[in-house]
């Protein structure tokens, strides 16, 4: 089935601030080393993302880079920063960094540019459609409804996977498709790839979780 896909986003979650940030990635990473098959990334706070990326043999992605080139930019994150820090690829349009279409592509086209990998978050089959035309290297569908709750949404709404998965087939055949919110079991991966997704998009399921090692290799389970 080609490649299978872990992100699991730290986003600024108070247990992964600082240092702590190494020991959830140190957990993480020995859950995946025991399913090699499966391609874990991890998706640090911005301030954590070098020291995290200098401490683990896992791919690191930022949660956000901008479009914009270096320069009179306070405040940016721009991707010359995250890709020297240690990161190989970012997020882009997560639904709690929303950006408007034209940014979108912008920060598309600055991260490839520079080599870095993208993951466009959408949250209908039509703003999926429309991040699809933009090629990046994968789109993640999350109802913003469902982020953090206890229901994922490959089994509230199948019909949202599906149909984002065949829209792009339609207009990108080249980009992947992921998706999340609310997956916290195997048994919610298990659904996404059998819905044809190459794997998920989570944060609270295993960030949040009281032993992240073993909820990681919980959510692994379910691509076998």
């Amino acid at each position: 089935m080609g490649e299978k896909l872990l992100v699991v986003n730290y986003k600024n979650y108070e247990q992964v601030l600082g240092k702590k940030s190494v020991e959830m990635t140190k957990a993480i990473e020995r859950a995946a080393s025991e399913h090699p098959d499966v391609r874990v990334v991890v998706v640090p706070p911005a301030v954590e993302l070098r020291m995290v990326a200098e401490n683990t043999s896992l791919d690191v992605f930022a949660q956000h880079t901008s479009g914009h080139t270096p320069g009179s930019r306070t405040g940016e994150i721009m991707a010359e920063s995250v890709k020297e820090a240690g990161a190989v690829g970012t997020l882009i349009n997560h639904s709690e960094k929303r950006l408007t279409l034209a940014e979108i592509s912008s920060a598309v086209k600055r991260a490839h540019s520079l080599g870095l990998e993208t993951v466009v978050c959408t949250d209908t089959v039509e703003t999926t459609g429309a991040a699809a035309a933009l090629n990046p290297h994968f789109v993640a569908i999350e109802p913003p409804e469902l982020i953090g709750g206890d229901i994922s949404v490959s089994t509230a709404r199948p019909e949202l996977v599906s149909g984002a998965v065949d829209v792009v087939k339609k207009i990108s055949p080249g980009v992947r498709v992921l998706c999340g919110a609310g997956v916290k079991t195997a048994e919610d991966v298990s659904k996404a790839v059998e819905l044809g997704t190459v794997g998920v998009l989570l944060a609270s399921g295993v960030v949040k979780a009281r032993d992240p090692y073993r909820a990681t290799l919980d959510i692994l389970a379910g691509y076998e």
